[in-house]
């Protein structure tokens, strides 16, 4: 099979995760026979340095001539400590959501054994926590018009705006999720408040019907905030809107026990993205320090919703699995002393999978 990838490594340790996520693509490709073409592009803020535009259309054009996008993070302080910067990283990543129709996040959580130790939560809390959240990317706050400031500068205001379609489909997609796991689904929402909301659960009740095989259930947002501290593993598959999804995907992350680990799927209209939910951490730029494993992890998402290959990002997984057991991990998840480095966790992965 041929596999054809864009890679948009970002900014700050962009490179250095999606580097090794190509490692491990590389080297499952060749095992498994599969001819493999990738091109590289900019996006973010070395994007803006080098053409002005966080996602430019040389960027977007291959975008759109890709199988997958794979991608890294994109942030950097010079932006978000200006704030009154016109052109900033992020609006590249709102762009190229809402240019390849990318209207589903999907975010696994799933509590690593090894980690559970790591989390703030207590081990009988977390351990076999399983559930996946499905964040809307089109709508909402994100995206909502008008949107700006007062001329005095003292008011400022956002908009918050769904439409019918965006919510059926994302809330069908939940449901084809939830079929496929343990059927059971949870809407997010804040509908004894938001005009929004409530469209969104008479959407969600109308819908429902359809999925009888399926358990529903309605919560407030700020229900299932404490909900996923209190008893992570009494979801299955949770769906909301944007900016709810975008909170509680980040929340939901820190109980596995590292932010690293965690990879995620944009479903699109035109081309999906697979990328890990952590941000540019630039901090860590350079230093080879940064944990690539949730990148790694996004690749074998790739394999499996992109290509239909299951086996292969079955093995991708074993891979991520087995150098955590080994100790092959980076500092933020190692245990004593001895921690490894980025470069030293991307190579054990491809040479595990070469060998397998």
């Amino acid at each position: 099979m041929k596999l054809n990838i864009a890679v948009l490594a970002g900014d700050g340790i962009g490179h250095e995760i999606v580097r090794q996520g190509m490692k491990a693509v590389k080297a499952v490709c060749q095992k498994s026979g599969h001819e493999l073409s990738y091109e590289e592009a900019l996006v973010g803020a070395v994007a803006i340095d080098a053409f002005g535009n966080p996602y430019p259309d040389a960027t977007h054009e291959l975008c759109m001539r890709s199988d997958a996008v794979f991608f890294g993070a994109i942030g950097d302080p010079k932006y978000d400590n200006n704030p009154s910067a016109k052109v900033r990283p992020e609006q590249g990543l709102l762009a190229m959501r809402k240019k390849l129709g990318l209207y589903a996040n999907i975010r696994p959580v799933t509590a690593f054994p090894s980690l559970i130790h790591k989390s703030p939560l207590r081990a009988d809390l977390v351990e076999n926590a399983d559930f996946m959240c499905i964040r809307e990317l089109t709508g909402g706050l994100y995206f909502g018009r008008p949107q700006g400031r007062s001329e005095d500068g003292n008011t400022a205001y956002d908009t918050c705006i769904y439409a019918r379609e965006e919510i059926d489909r994302i809330i069908r997609l939940a449901y084809q999720y939830a079929q496929k796991r343990r059927k059971k689904l949870t809407v997010v929402d804040k509908a004894n408040v938001l005009a929004t909301s409530r469209l969104w659960r008479q959407v969600a009740q109308e819908i429902e019907k359809d999925y009888p095989d399926v358990e529903t259930d309605y919560m407030f947002v700020d229900n299932a905030a404490m909900r996923i501290i209190q008893w992570p593993k009494s979801f299955d598959v949770l769906v909301t809107e944007n900016m709810f999804g975008d909170i509680l995907t980040d929340e939901a992350s820190v109980i596995t026990g590292s932010l690293g680990m965690l990879p995620s799927a944009s479903i699109g209209i035109h081309t999906s993205v697979f990328e890990p939910i952590h941000g540019s951490y630039p901090q860590a730029a350079g230093k080879n320090i940064a944990n690539p494993l949730a990148t790694v992890l996004s690749a074998a998402l790739m394999f499996e919703y992109a290509f239909n290959l299951p086996k292969e990002g079955a093995l991708i997984r074993q891979a991520v699995d087995a150098s955590m057991t080994a100790g092959i991990v980076t500092e933020d998840i190692a245990s004593g002393s001895h921690a490894s480095s980025t470069e030293e966790v991307g190579d054990w992965i491809a040479n595990y999978i070469a060998n397998r």
